[in-house]
């Protein structure tokens, strides 16, 4: 029996902690031809979303994928992005969450000494 990735897991979990707190909770996303976001706001390949309840519609945080609707420049959005490619979740009132490693996308070619380090916390 194959486990779940533990991952969506704990992005729900620290999506919880920062709303729990009246925090804003940001991901921080590589973006990729699976992923759906306005293109314009891409820089270096990653994009920065705001995923408070007061910024967006609509969330849904799944095991392998997280969509919900936002405005961009005055236009609503269908924003839909594969658990795979978040790179973090973190508050940008306190920079405390989490980063995660993109094995998934990235490091499938890296040797064990390139790897990045599974976890560790975004200050």
């Amino acid at each position: 029996m194959q486990l779940n990735s533990t991952k969506p897991y704990l992005i729900r979990a620290l999506y919880d902690w920062c709303t729990d707190n009246n925090y804003d909770p940001y991901i921080l996303v590589k973006t990729d031809d699976d992923t759906k976001v306005p293109r314009s706001y891409v820089k270096n390949g990653e994009i920065t979303l705001n995923i408070s309840t007061e910024a967006i519609d609509k969330l849904q945080i799944k095991n392998n994928t997280i969509t919900f609707q936002a405005n961009f420049n005055n236009k609503i959005e269908n924003i839909f992005v594969p658990i795979a490619n978040v790179i973090a979740i973190y508050s940008p009132e306190t920079g405390m969450g989490m980063e995660f490693p993109l094995s998934d996308i990235n490091n499938a070619n890296k040797s064990k000494d390139d790897k990045r380090k599974l976890f560790s916390i975004v200050k």
